[in-house]
């Protein structure tokens, strides 16, 4: 590790781990709940809870920034893998609990073209790559990067399983996490992209977007877990165990999420 990294990562702690409010609940979302999340917290505050900090990124990254001692209380991947991990390293007080279980979707800007099927959800892709090949330009397609993103790992399989993969390789736009992910796909000159299935339905997308869910058997299950880090206040605790109560899991599917035991 640099000194400058390391300075910067010192200043990075020291910003986040300012305290606003006594009793704070400090946690690292990933970008797969922004949406769901505000309203889970809402919730969760109007019957008792303590304040919520919320950091939301791509599960990866939290991954490396709770192994070099950023100061998290509660993580909710966006996979099992991350928090397993850490787990095994020493970093979460157990191996926590599957939350949810998310689901992959290809979405695009209202009008930009026929939407798939869900029998046929890449076709789009297919087009994208017959068009770019005839000189018809370079319409991207959006995932989250497969490096540090469970949707962009979702995303690369289906793409693998489809053999589409390499042959898209010019035409793929990466996000550092699927919320970014998800705004590349409505860009002006995008065709496309594959993202959370949780995104697609937010009100704010959905109202300018259509989609299509990716057949679940297209790539490895979004099985999503959250842990506590040990010495985790009781604000984070609460909403840790309020995250495993019924409300939670309703307000989860209503954004796509499937209870972990639907499976």
């Amino acid at each position: 590790m640099t000194a400058l990294f390391r300075l910067a990562l010192a200043a990075w702690l020291l910003a986040i781990a300012s305290p606003t409010f006594a009793g704070q609940a400090t946690v690292a979302v990933a970008s797969s709940l922004q949406f769901a999340f505000p309203t889970l917290v809402e919730r969760f505050r109007a019957q008792g809870g303590a304040p919520v900090r919320i950091n939301y990124g791509a599960s990866g990254t939290f991954r490396r920034q709770i192994a070099q001692g950023a100061p998290f209380e509660l993580f909710l991947s966006a996979d099992e893998q991350s928090v397993l991990a850490l787990h095994e390293a020493g970093f979460t007080e157990d191996a926590g609990r599957v939350y949810a279980v998310g689901r992959l979707a290809w979405i695009q800007s209202a009008g930009r073209g026929a939407l798939p099927s869900e029998e046929d959800a890449l076709s789009a892709v297919e087009a994208a790559i017959a068009a770019h090949r005839a000189g018809e330009g370079r319409p991207r397609v959006a995932l989250a990067n497969p490096e540090h993103a469970p949707y962009g790992i979702a995303a690369r399989q289906a793409l693998e399983q489809a053999g589409l993969w390499e042959a898209s390789a010019p035409l793929r736009v990466m996000g550092e996490n699927v919320s970014q992910a998800a705004r590349f796909a409505l860009a002006d000159e995008a065709r496309g992209g594959l993202v959370a299935y949780s995104l697609a339905l937010a009100p704010t997308l959905a109202e300018r977007a259509e989609h299509v869910l990716i057949p679940a058997d297209r790539h490895t299950p979004l099985r999503q877990r959250m842990a506590l880090m040990p010495g985790a206040s009781e604000s984070a605790r609460a909403l840790y165990a309020w995250l495993q109560g019924r409300e939670a899991r309703e307000i989860l599917a209503r954004f796509g999420f499937q209870a972990p035991d639907a499976r």
